[in-house]
């Protein structure tokens, strides 16, 4: 079954066309997660906003006035080496750092050299931990432990990420992550601009009758 990841902009105007194709929108069920739109030919489509619970009864209207709120949302990305943290006020990027550590690659061989270089490598994984950490703390703590975050989402490699949030300082900001953890490649400024495009997507699942 197909799934559509639509932004806010998108949304309305592609239910207006689901709508449409089936004779219009006859009914809807609501959960906390997720809304289901029913057709008057028995199609439906499922629509898994972000940002759960849903705290309004199920309707059109409810659901495109929660996936419009402006939220104000806390970013970590990190791999292996890399990291982006930010907090963003809807769309726009008001703070972020981003950084990179050296980590060699795994290597194959045998022997002592081979110990050597596990070792080094380890500790060099543990600095960039650490790194991703200190500048979690820096920017999201704060602002989590005051009230001021409506989530955080997460990305990368989802060890990685968790590593950082075990931090007890982040304590408060784990506490507001999301379920959904975002793939993306190497955390740069430019992949940390693009999140919203993910983060802020309503994920629909239509299924259409035979």
């Amino acid at each position: 079954m197909p799934a559509y990841d639509l932004p806010p902009e998108r949304l309305e105007r592609w239910l207006a066309r689901w709508g449409e194709r089936h004779g219009g929108i006859a009914g809807a069920q609501g959960t906390p997660e997720a809304v289901t739109f029913t057709g008057a030919d028995g199609a439906t489509v499922r629509c898994e906003p972000p940002f759960p619970p849903l705290a309004e009864a199920a309707s059109l209207a409810a659901l495109l006035t929660h996936v419009g709120r402006r939220r104000r949302v806390g970013v970590v990305l990190v791999r292996l080496g890399g990291f982006a943290v930010g907090i963003f006020d809807g769309r726009e990027l008001a703070v972020s750092k981003v950084g990179s550590r050296l980590v060699h690659g795994r290597h194959r061989a045998g022997g002592s050299s081979a110990n050597r270089f596990r070792r080094r490598r380890e500790n060099q994984a543990r600095d960039a931990l650490d790194a991703a950490t200190a500048t979690a703390v820096a920017i999201l703590a704060g602002p989590a432990a005051n009230g001021e975050l409506d989530a955080v989402v997460r990305g990368g490699d989802r060890r990685a990420v968790g590593e950082v949030l075990a931090d007890p300082r982040l304590a408060r900001a784990a506490a507001l992550a999301v379920e959904r953890v975002l793939d993306v490649p190497d955390p740069r400024l430019k992949v940390l601009r693009a999140t919203p495009d993910l983060f802020l997507a309503t994920r629909v699942v239509p299924d259409e009758p035979a």
